[in-house]
């Protein structure tokens, strides 16, 4: 697959982009990137066409055909290069549990999230209480191990650890430390930055800060 031509549609603050970018750099896949810059508003011809139905980032491009969602997008990129550093575990209760983790993330972690930069009030403050309670959770499935998957990094930390970029950002508007609440998963958060993979690819958490804040005042928030 050495001629294959391979295209990342991203932007550069999405944590759901950046599983695509952890997981193709985790299996040292070289691919173009393509920065969209209409997040909101604006978006480009590609995007429009490569992802009609939801009109959103990331979006993995294979010769040519769209692998629209960033998850499926991991999963896609383990099937295709299955021969590179596996992503899942082999076992398919293991693969299982894995994406049931993953299917958890997508469905708790980013709704508590966003209402805490997103919301004021009782809403703003239920999604503290919430976000934090699924970090509990989370740290909870961790337990003592290195990552989710045990000794090896993988699919859950892939899906996961794009959010701690956010996470400057969320204390700053949530008014809570995440290293109070959850040590363990601030330490696991700090030993996946240690990885090229995942250091090379989530921004800068003030960078993001300042993201943050534009939206906010788009919002009439601020």
């Amino acid at each position: 697959m050495a001629n294959d031509e391979l295209i990342l549609l991203d932007f550069w603050a999405s944590m759901f982009g950046m599983r695509l970018r952890i997981a193709l750099a985790e299996k040292g896949i070289k691919y173009e990137y393509k920065e969209e810059e209409g997040l909101i508003s604006n978006k480009s011809a590609l995007l429009l066409e490569m992802n009609p139905i939801h009109k959103k980032v990331p979006v993995l491009i294979h010769n040519g055909k769209p692998i629209c969602e960033s998850i499926i997008g991991v999963e896609y990129i383990e099937e295709v290069w299955k021969d590179k550093a596996p992503l899942l575990p082999s076992d398919p209760y293991e693969r299982a549990q894995a994406r049931f983790w993953v299917d958890y993330i997508d469905k708790k972690l980013y709704v508590s999230a966003r209402k805490i930069w997103g919301t004021k009030g009782e809403e703003h403050e239920a999604g503290k209480k919430d976000f934090i309670q699924v970090l509990k959770v989370l740290e909870g499935e961790l337990g003592e191990k290195p990552y989710f998957g045990g000794d090896n990094f993988g699919f859950v930390d892939i899906a996961l650890i794009g959010f701690y970029s956010w996470f400057y950002a969320y204390e700053t508007y949530g008014n809570f430390s995440t290293e109070a609440e959850c040590p363990k998963f601030v330490a696991w958060a700090k030993r996946c930055m240690q990885r090229d993979s995942v250091a090379k690819s989530l921004p800068d958490q003030h960078k993001v800060l300042e993201f943050i804040q534009m939206l906010r005042q788009k919002f009439g928030l601020e």
